[in-house]
């Protein structure tokens, strides 16, 4: 696609819900089963909490969605939490923010996939062996997807999505009209019983908060990927702002409702899940048989058995959403990491859209790292959980206190009442989401540092230094390159001595010598090392005898070597005259075969790594195409690039009629 088309990737609500908001939507499929098998260490006797943990979920959802609706309106530029904490809090804050949200999306990726995976398990025990397998395809199929844009991968996931959707919404419904009906679901599971950890079953005061506080941590993974939207906001239509604040408002009665439902539904099903599967007593085969998720659990009670269509309808819509939902940080990581490029606090290399007008580079660096991810903790999303949610509470936490600083300087310049009283409003708003996310920040510190969260804080805090770095080096770059001088800086070489590097006397040294003849070079002369007596007498009778007009000079080397006395000579004569320039031709072939590069070129290679050092000294490729260079000079019939070129197809050369 071409630069020019680039409005044509802007997306309407309809499909910008299932790209950036697919991780919310989709983490009520384990956000529930989470806050349960944090519970469920002291058996069942505190099953009673859940619905208060999750209705403090559902009010910190809600405060969160108004928070960032407000950032949607203020910072419509797509920098979403970074810029707000950059502008208003400091470069500091803006990049703890970019570190955290960073990790945070390679975590979503990760545990979305090894979720959707674990789903996929719970209808097919059978695939077990091969979960790890399962994970890496469909991070490799995710990344096929959104290389071919952003528009298409919504057109591609969009209608999982929303069956999705639709599938969890029948099934509370279905569930909650059985109730209604005095026919209530029983899962499965109500049957088994759960051994409590040691001491865990009679826990009291202080250590029943920190439970009831580690299942609220864990709760909170229903809220990771709101903030995507707050970053996609330019690739939304117009009105930009306005769309995307409505997509953000869909999205948390969305989220909202189902998490409600499934929450609900498991409390009244009676759904008994464990973190080792033999803790269940009564749980058949529990050292061979994976046990079904809630959301299994819950489909097999409502829709009469785990046999039915509704429950594979149900399995094979959450399966999908929770690999999907990956693709909500396959559009915020590449994004974020493009404003930091363009900020040079990343390589530039991450601020390039590819053929299809997607970050590529970003694209396929979150695959990379998501991929190792996955492989090392074996897909696992019970361990992988622990690793999640801290960078997204950073991220909010900072967001809205930068918000509220937003809303003070608005109203320390602003007169009309009107405008006054919208920002009194959103300042309230900010203020309170600033509060509630920085406690739920403590909470998670507090309950998930020791269990691997630890790791997460390092790899933000890595990633951190490793900006600063970047940005340092691209800052020192930029001044020892600035112009200070044009007139001083710009001077040219008193002289250029022209060398042309010899080691046989044959047409590739010839072609050498007539380019840099053709340079007219204030001194011009050949330079060749005596490894062998009998090769440099070889090559001085050859020179005489064809009556090259170029002088000849001859190093010695004693020890064999070629690379050391050329730069030597080469720096003395740049020494010698530090007003000049040195101009050093290397001969080189140009070959077709892969295994030609391993028997040529390896002393050129390594003079010209030896020369390019040398402040003063231009380095000169000579090429020499061999025979069999003809076969690599023959591109695919697309080659990379060809279509943004505008360039037609290759088509094969064809012989004139009567020719063959």
């Amino acid at each position: 696609m071409r630069s020019e088309e680039l409005g044509e990737t802007l997306l309407p609500k309809r499909l910008a819900l299932p790209i950036f908001a697919s991780d919310p939507l989709s983490s009520v499929a384990y956000a529930t089963q989470e806050i349960l098998l944090v519970l469920t260490v002291g058996g069942t006797a505190f099953l009673y909490l859940t619905p208060w943990i999750a209705a403090a979920v559902v009010a910190l959802m809600t405060v969160v969605v108004l928070s960032y609706r407000q950032v949607v309106h203020a910072y419509p530029s797509g920098g979403g939490s970074y810029e707000v904490a950059s502008t208003n809090l400091g470069a500091n804050a803006g990049l703890v923010v970019a570190a955290s949200l960073l990790v945070d999306y390679v975590m979503t990726v990760a545990v979305s996939v090894a979720s959707g995976v674990d789903n996929i398990i719970s209808a097919f025990p059978g695939f077990d062996d091969f979960r790890v397998l399962m994970a890496l395809a469909f991070v490799a199929l995710l990344t096929a997807v959104n290389l071919r844009g952003v528009r298409e991968s919504g057109n591609a996931f969009a209608a999982p999505t929303y069956l999705f959707i639709g599938a969890m919404l029948l099934m509370i419904a279905t569930g909650l009209v059985r109730v209604a009906f005095g026919h209530a679901p029983e899962a499965a599971s109500a049957q088994y019983g759960i051994i409590p950890e040691d001491g865990k079953n009679t826990l009291a005061g202080f250590a029943l908060l920190m439970l009831g506080l580690r299942a609220f941590a864990s709760g909170c993974t229903a809220l990771t990927g709101v903030e995507a939207i707050s970053n996609g906001v330019p690739a939304f239509r117009k009105p930009k702002s306005k769309n995307a604040a409505a997509t953000m408002a869909a999205m948390g009665i969305i989220a909202v409702t189902m998490f409600a439902g499934v929450t609900a539904l498991a409390m009244i099903a009676d759904v008994h899940v464990a973190a080792d599967s033999c803790d269940l007593t009564g749980f058949p085969n529990c050292t061979t048989e994976p046990q079904q998720t809630v959301i299994a659990q819950l489909a097999a009670s409502v829709f009469g058995g785990d046999d039915s269509v509704l429950f594979y309808l149900v399995q094979a819509a959450t399966a999908l959403v929770l690999i999907l939902a990956a693709n909500t940080a396959f559009n915020g990581f590449p994004l974020l990491a493009s404003i930091l490029a363009e900020h040079r606090y990343l390589p530039r290399q991450l601020h390039t859209r590819g053929d299809r007008l997607a970050f590529s580079n970003g694209i396929i660096a979150l695959a990379l790292v998501a991929g190792a991810l996955l492989w090392a903790y074996d897909a696992n999303v019970t361990d992988l959980i622990h690793l999640y949610i801290l960078g997204v509470f950073t991220s909010f936490t900072l967001s809205q206190t930068g918000m509220v600083r937003h809303w003070n300087r608005t109203l320390a310049a602003e007169t009309d009442p009107a405008v006054r009283t919208a920002a009194h409003r959103a300042r309230a708003i900010n203020a309170l989401g600033a509060v509630t996310t920085a406690l739920v920040l403590v909470i998670v510190l507090i309950t998930k540092f020791t269990q691997g969260a630890w790791l997460a804080v390092l790899a933000a805090a890595v990633l951190w230094t490793m900006m600063h770095g970047i940005r340092r080096h691209y800052d020192a770059v930029a001044a020892e390159l600035a112009i200070t001088d044009p007139h001083e800086e710009a001077v040219r070489p008193q002289k250029v001595h022209g060398i042309v590097l010899v080691s046989k006397l044959h047409k590739a040294t010839l072609r050498a010598l007539g380019y840099a003849q053709a340079f007219r070079p204030d001194t011009l002369e050949a330079l060749s090392v005596a490894v062998e007596r009998d090769t440099t007498r070889q090559l001085k009778e050859a020179w005489d005898a064809y009556g090259i007009p170029v002088p000849l000079k001859i190093l010695d080397s004693p020890y064999r070597e070629i690379t050391k006395p050329v730069v030597q000579y080469v720096r003395t004569v740049r020494r010698n005259d530090p007003r000049d320039a040195v101009a050093v031709f290397i001969p080189e072939y140009v070959v077709g075969h892969w295994w030609e590069h391993v028997l040529h070129n390896q002393s050129a290679l390594w003079l010209k790594s030896r020369l390019l050092f040398t402040p003063g000294v231009m380095v000169i490729s000579v090429p020499w195409q061999l025979s069999s260079a003809p076969r690599a000079d023959r591109p695919a019939r697309r080659a990379p690039g060809a279509m943004r070129r505008g360039e037609p197809a290759q088509v094969k050369d064809v012989p004139e009629p009567g020719k063959l």
